[in-house]
């Protein structure tokens, strides 16, 4: 599922308040860190991933590599910051706009 940019603006929206659920620290992004993400993901299908100061990857890549690994959208990338987004498969909690 392609997010469109009226889709991309409502998420970024309820990102706004959130804190990072998930931060990347020294080692990178491990296997127990995509678990992380995955759970909450699961729990609240928007969730803000933040790349501490000592992370030695880039933030395109974790973020593109998160989303694969997942089946998640990229809602937004901002800093250190990336707010994913993978809708409930049955009791979705965010209804998204229609249209472009």
């Amino acid at each position: 599922m392609d997010l469109k940019g009226k889709q991309r603006r409502h998420l970024r929206a309820l990102g706004h308040h959130l804190d990072a659920v998930v931060q990347l620290g020294k080692a990178g992004l491990t296997d127990g860190v995509v678990a992380a993400v995955d759970t909450a993901l699961e729990r609240h299908e928007l969730v803000k991933v933040r790349l501490g100061t000592e992370c030695p990857d880039d933030i395109g890549d974790v973020a593109e590599s998160l989303s694969e690994r997942l089946r998640a959208e990229i809602a937004q990338t901002l800093g250190r910051t990336i707010l994913l987004y993978r809708r409930h498969p049955k009791e979705p909690k965010i209804k998204l706009p229609t249209g472009s």
